[in-house]
């Protein structure tokens, strides 16, 4: 019996761990545009599931920003019906989001795969994201200046989604396809420097040429290590909150009362409740937010996005949303 390259092993070790929770006759969702890295997840998957005792199915989403996509993520969807996955279908969106193309595309694509997972009553989506990418996303976190939360990364697990090749390389999801007999889709959008996570892709090399190959290993390790700090001060943020809200208004006296980091992750999830889109915000509103507890001279209101308007008025931080 052939031995089984090294590849497809360490990917199927990777999503039966990510899947070893789950209760047996559960529904599993890959989501997967064709790419090396989805494709090698979705046939995994494939292998993985009915050997724990679960379902499996795949989702292409088609965001209609390319020639041909329609078909692309037919074609996906018909290949996963031929390996086992049912459901395997496509879901074509609207992209049409605020906050750059890439950050709409990723809006319309979480909606699709939460309506999938919702009418399908999927227990978990699993999504490709790699070593790489990771590192990728650190490195972006970086150069916006975001703070421990951007330098945490994506999550392994968050609600629903799964992310069995976090401590996978790229490389490895393209042998496994060549070992797999795949044939996966390059998206021409993953070298278009337009695109700041493209640009970025192809920096990458020059980093690794200069500092060597252990750096997005390093990077992707940086990311697990601040996330479970982050953990951490998120779980105190949330104990405090409901002690600073009062009629839908923070109390400047006890924001203040609490340790900086603590305080702006209560300001954070209150902007959250308000409808603010994430994407949206960066760290001038944030510091703008920051200067009403603990720099006040008077100064009137900062603006979120979205237009709403935050000022300090009488020991409060208030908030008024555009009429």
């Amino acid at each position: 019996m052939a031995r089984l390259p090294d590849p497809v092993a360490r990917l199927r070790v990777a999503v039966r761990d990510a899947l070893a929770d789950l209760p047996r006759g559960s529904l599993v969702l890959a989501a997967c545009s064709g790419g090396p890295d989805s494709l090698a997840l979705a046939d995994t998957l494939a292998f993985c599931a009915p050997r724990a005792g679960l379902r499996a199915g795949l989702i292409s989403v088609d965001h209609g920003l390319q020639d041909g996509s329609a078909e692309r993520a037919a074609d996906v969807a018909a290949w996963g019906l031929g390996i086992g996955l049912d459901p395997s279908e496509a879901a074509t969106v609207r992209v049409l989001g605020s906050g750059g193309p890439e950050a709409a595309a990723r809006e319309a694509r979480y909606a699709a795969l939460d309506w999938a997972a919702e009418r399908h009553g999927a227990r978990a989506v699993l999504l490709g994201h790699t070593r790489d990418d990771q590192a990728e996303t650190v490195l972006l976190a970086l150069t916006r200046g975001a703070g421990p939360r951007g330098i945490a990364g994506m999550r392994a697990v968050r609600g629903r989604y799964r992310r069995p090749l976090l401590d996978i390389a790229r490389d490895d999801t393209r042998a496994a396809c060549e070992a797999r007999g795949l044939k996966p889709w390059d998206d021409p959008h993953n070298t278009d420097p337009r695109f700041r996570r493209s640009a970025l892709r192809q920096a990458m090399g020059v980093l690794t040429g200069t500092l060597g190959d252990d750096i997005v290993a390093n990077l992707a390790r940086t990311a697990a290590l601040v996330a479970a700090d982050t953990d951490l001060l998120d779980a105190e943020a949330e104990g405090a909150y409901g002690g600073c809200v009062e009629d839908g208004s923070l109390s400047v006296e006890r924001l203040a009362a609490l340790p900086a980091p603590i305080r702006q992750r209560v300001v954070r999830a209150w902007i959250f409740q308000l409808g603010v889109n994430g994407a949206d915000l960066n760290h001038r509103h944030l510091d703008a937010l920051e200067a009403l507890v603990t720099a006040w001279h008077g100064q009137g209101p900062t603006f979120l996005p979205g237009g709403v308007a935050v000022r300090r008025h009488r020991g409060a931080i208030t908030a008024e949303r555009p009429s």
